[in-house]
């Protein structure tokens, strides 16, 4: 037991997700009794044991799913012959699966209109706001009083400041084209979760074909949602933030692909 309280610990430094799967009631013979747990991480890996079998397994889809849409629930499993686990124990079990969610990092990379508005939703919505731009008076505190960090750095260098996990956002919102493809070709090198690059169609076509001509795989672009954004016909920063940030909350909350 005391080894899943250290994992959960270790879950939340590393600013990942799991799920803790407890069995709150029995009823019966069942392989297990009440307040058993099992962490599951968002990779399907497990810490503990909830008496393993075709119950354990189904917790295990229904924890993965739990890191997916943040929402605990309560199950319950028939044990009998014949009942909805295929065992045979003979009782019966109630399960409890709580989500372990670390805040997910939005890096903005650009401290332009967009970027100033995008970091005001970003905390609304439960973001760590990072603002990444290479010029001193658009990246710092004053500018940015919401952001939980700024960072100064010319694009090619910024990824050496930053870390970019699997649970990372990453919006390409620069004040020019050569540093939106600087930043994007270096996004494609993270685990991150979501990329996105501001740009018409035709620039961002353009930028693609410079960017396969320079070695990136071209099924690598499919990851990036370019242009950015929901298509609600914005015009206005304000309104292409709520684009941007409505496209980010259908990736954090929609079905896992």
């Amino acid at each position: 037991m005391a080894d899943i309280y250290k994992e959960i610990i270790e879950v939340k430094n590393r600013g990942e997700d799991a799920a803790l799967v407890t069995i709150i009631s029995t009823a019966g013979s069942t392989p297990r009794e009440v307040g058993a747990k099992m962490l599951v991480k968002a990779d399907g890996t497990i810490v503990g044991t909830i008496g393993g079998g075709n119950l354990e397994f189904l917790a295990t889809d229904e924890a993965l799913k739990a890191i997916q849409n943040g929402k605990a629930k309560r199950l319950d499993y028939s044990l009998q012959p014949g009942g909805d686990t295929g065992m045979i124990c003979g009782g019966d079990a109630e399960i409890f699966i709580e989500p372990i969610l670390s805040l997910p990092s939005l890096f903005i990379f650009g401290g332009g209109h967009i970027g100033l508005v995008l970091t005001k939703m970003g905390k609304l919505c439960g973001f760590r706001v990072i603002v990444i731009d290479d010029r001193p008076e658009y990246a710092n505190a004053k500018r940015f009083p919401e952001a939980d960090q700024t960072v100064v750095s010319a694009y090619k260098d910024a990824f050496a400041g930053v870390e970019v996990d699997r649970s990372g956002y990453i919006v390409i919102v620069t004040h020019g084209h050569k540093g939106d493809e600087t930043v994007l070709k270096a996004a494609l090198a993270t685990p991150a979760r979501y990329i996105g690059m501001i740009g018409s169609r035709k620039k961002v076509a353009a930028t693609y074909d410079r960017l396969v001509e320079k070695g990136v795989p071209r099924e690598e672009l499919d990851r990036v949602h370019s242009p950015v954004g929901l298509d609600i016909f914005a015009q206005t920063p304000e309104e292409i933030a709520v684009s941007i940030m409505a496209q980010m909350v259908a990736v954090r909350r929609g079905p896992p692909k």
